[in-house]
């Protein structure tokens, strides 16, 4: 049976891949497919009470692997909104969840809160997925990802903590506070003890520097070494050993860390695909139907009163998170691994103590919402992201250097995804602290482009100081990638044509050098302005294919373009021209708006709605 699953697990992982849809759609199929629903192979039984232990072990690899990934400077760049996920919207989510529960079922207060606390928790199990798939700004899935760790830890602590405290043993809220307290304390000193150990071992002479397999073993030996250690004293206080361990080894200065990163993301790979698909395998649907019209309520409330308002509240203000990545985060935030288990195990506990309602309950709930999250969220998470827009035009710079870095501020500030590859550690490691999205290789290397997923590029551009780089990378790019707009930096001015035959478009750099200088000679006011692109103001061309502005003159269609912004170049069979009253769009025209950001933005929109 756990041949079955693994490799079940494995080849629909190919499946999702290829269809860009997140795997964890499939996993929750293949579960329902092989329980009591409808094959029957894996029951509570098949594991017996070996499924606490699986299930433990498998979640602090997965919370592990994601904290690994967590690196601070990108928390910092995300810092107000990762912060306002896990306490303020968290909160909502909680006592929300716990009021609507209250209201539309049976349930006594104790066993609503515990729904509520479990279902705080989104996690890297169903996040990490989504991500793979939508490709967002790097604030918007550091937030994310931030949110899946810190709220699986807290999650898991705070239902534990509720369940023994308040419904077992009804010792009061001071109790329970206590308890989370200790319990959390436990798990972060054991994370402490673990970083530690691994630390010195790897920094000493027992572990060589070349070594890569010791060091990854090592690595994972935190995780699984963490999570134990707590567990020995505390319940559910090894998910918060895992999460500190490895955000501290995750910013700690390893060698071979690449190698690290890639292994600990492969065995989550793995634990991923069995661990889901055992416990979607214990989806109670009968416990489900039981619960009747209340439950359908709950999940309206949680997926569209409570997940908004939390992600309102935790971007509100926050102006480098743009309306449509509010948006995003407002609509994805599928529950995953955590809930299923723990709701899982106490159930157990529940119908052994004779509380079998509750038990049901809890199943019922918890199930239901993660079976409707995972379905519509995460399911449709790469349409929703498609419709809003959060996903953007991906750029590749080869060369993080001063020009690389340079272009990549200007590109970002129109809100577009950029992606520098630099071969020098030290210019990568100043990109990233900078703020940029920085991958260390060789840019005329084909291996470092497929890293870099080229295949999702729409530009290329190369900026080093060596025109050799350059043309190499360009070359692989259109003739190996097929990437159509590919720009290059010309080093020397007698290497233009090489770069035009090849079908790249060259910027000699000593022409476009003394063209800034007399631009701020003859025009300074318009190039300080078209210098500070991005702050308010932008100039940008598009495609005319709205069929219903065509043959229309720019005097018939002020009305449609809106205040702010102009047009201020017609281009057409390779001519441009000023425009004027009189002159009449055709489909195919490019026209370059200049204006306002939001002005010129709305009005490309009008112009162009169609890809």
């Amino acid at each position: 049976m756990i041949a079955v699953i693994l490799v079940s697990g494995l080849a629909v992982q190919l499946l999702a891949h290829r269809l860009r849809v997140p795997s964890v759609i499939f996993y929750l199929a293949i579960g329902v497919v092989l329980g009591p629903e409808v094959l029957g192979l894996v029951t509570l039984e098949t594991f017996g009470e070996g499924l606490e232990i699986i299930v433990g072990l498998s979640v602090a690899i997965i919370v592990f692997e994601g904290a690994f990934a967590l690196q601070f400077d990108r928390i910092r760049r995300a810092s107000t909104v990762s912060l306002r996920l896990v306490t303020v919207s968290a909160v909502v989510m909680f006592l929300g969840t716990a009021a609507a529960v209250r209201a539309f079922t049976d349930g006594e207060w104790e066993i609503a809160l515990l729904v509520g606390a479990l279902l705080v928790a989104t996690g890297p199990t169903v996040i990490t997925p989504i991500l793979n798939v939508v490709r967002v700004r790097d604030h918007v899935a550091t937030a994310l990802e931030t949110e899946g760790i810190v709220n699986d830890v807290t999650a898991a602590i705070v239902a534990v903590v509720i369940f023994e405290t308040l419904l077992l043993d009804d010792l009061g809220v001071p109790a329970t506070v206590l308890s989370f307290l200790q319990r959390f304390g436990v798990g972060v000193a054991a994370g402490l003890l673990a970083t530690g150990i691994i630390y010195v071992l790897l920094d000493s002479d027992i572990v060589p520097e070349r070594d890569v397999q010791a060091s990854q073993f090592l690595v994972l030996a935190a995780a699984i070494g963490s999570f134990a250690a707590a567990e020995a004293v505390a319940a559910e206080a090894g998910i918060a050993a895992a999460a500190t361990s490895g955000i501290l080894l995750g910013n700690l200065d390893l060698d071979n860390r690449e190698e690290i990163e890639r292994f600990a993301q492969n065995t989550t790979l793995i634990v991923l695909s069995f661990v889901f698909i055992s416990l979607a395998a214990l989806i109670d649907v009968e416990a489900i139907a039981g619960l009747g019209a209340g439950v359908i309520a709950i999940v309206a409330v949680i997926m569209f009163v409570l997940r908004p308002l939390g992600a309102f509240l935790a971007t509100v203000g926050v102006e480098r998170f743009t309306r449509p990545e509010r948006l995003f985060i407002a609509s994805v935030g599928p529950r995953g691994i955590i809930p299923a288990s723990v709701a899982t195990l106490f159930a157990i506990e529940l119908e052994l103590a004779g509380s079998i309602a509750a038990g049901e309950l809890l199943v019922g709930t918890v199930f239901a919402v993660i079976f409707a999250t995972v379905l519509v969220e995460a399911g449709f998470a790469r349409q929703i992201g498609e419709f809003l827009g959060v996903s953007p035009m991906r750029t590749i710079i080869i060369g993080g250097g001063r020009v690389g870095q340079a272009l990549a501020t200007r590109l970002e500030n129109r809100g577009e995804y950029v992606v520098i590859v630099e071969t020098d550690p030290d210019v990568a490691e100043r990109a990233r602290t900078d703020g940029f999205t920085v991958y260390e290789g060789d840019g005329s290397d084909t291996e470092t482009l497929r890293a870099v997923n080229i295949d999702d590029a729409k530009r290329f551009i190369t900026t080093t100081a060596d025109d050799d780089i350059n043309l190499l990378a360009c070359q692989l790019a259109i003739t190996k990638f097929d990437i159509a707009s590919v720009y290059s930096r010309v080093n020397d001015p007698d290497n233009v044509d090489a770069f035009d035959s090849i079908g790249v478009t060259g910027i000699d750099a000593t022409t476009a050098t003394a063209v800034a200088i007399d631009d701020e000679i003859e025009r300074p006011a318009l190039t300080h302005w078209m210098n500070e692109l991005g702050d308010s103001h932008d100039v940008q061309e598009v495609e005319v294919t709205s069929e219903e502005l065509a043959g229309k003159t720019i005097r018939d269609l002020n009305a449609q373009i809106p205040d702010g912004t102009f047009v201020a170049v017609v281009s057409r069979g390779g001519e441009n021209n000023v425009p004027s009253a009189d002159t009449i769009l055709e489909i195919g025209d490019h026209v370059t708006f200049i204006g306002n950001s939001d002005s010129v933005r709305r009005a490309m929109d009008r112009f162009h709605p169609h890809d």
